[in-house]
């Protein structure tokens, strides 16, 4: 967990072999992760369903997520809210740079 100033886009980590998580803060019920990938997908057999709220922002880069069946395309500075127990999956990541995401996991109330 961050305690000191922190600049999200400075020292990204290396993306081309693996998702990178950071977490930035986590306090009950909340959770501020920094996610750099690079060209990385979720397999269509392996979709992600979380007990858990997710909010996501792109920040650098693009990507496209599928939840419950609709995809959308999602440039710098475009969010989207991902309910809890809802099937997804990130369908394409850019290739050309690392595409930065900010990540908000809320726990239900």
């Amino acid at each position: 967990m961050m305690s000191s100033p922190f600049n999200l886009f400075a020292d990204l980590p290396d993306a081309s072999c693996g998702e990178v998580f950071t977490d930035l803060l986590a306090r009950p019920g909340c959770r501020i992760e920094r996610i750099v990938s690079h060209g990385q997908i979720t397999p269509v057999d392996q979709p992600w369903c979380q007990a858990h709220d997710e909010w996501v922002v792109v920040l650098k880069g693009e990507a496209g997520v599928e939840v419950s069946g609709e995809v959308s395309e999602l440039q710098p500075g475009d969010t989207l809210f991902i309910p809890a127990h809802a099937e997804h999956r990130v369908t394409f990541t850019a290739t050309d740079q690392p595409t930065l995401w900010l990540a908000v996991h809320m726990e239900g109330q």
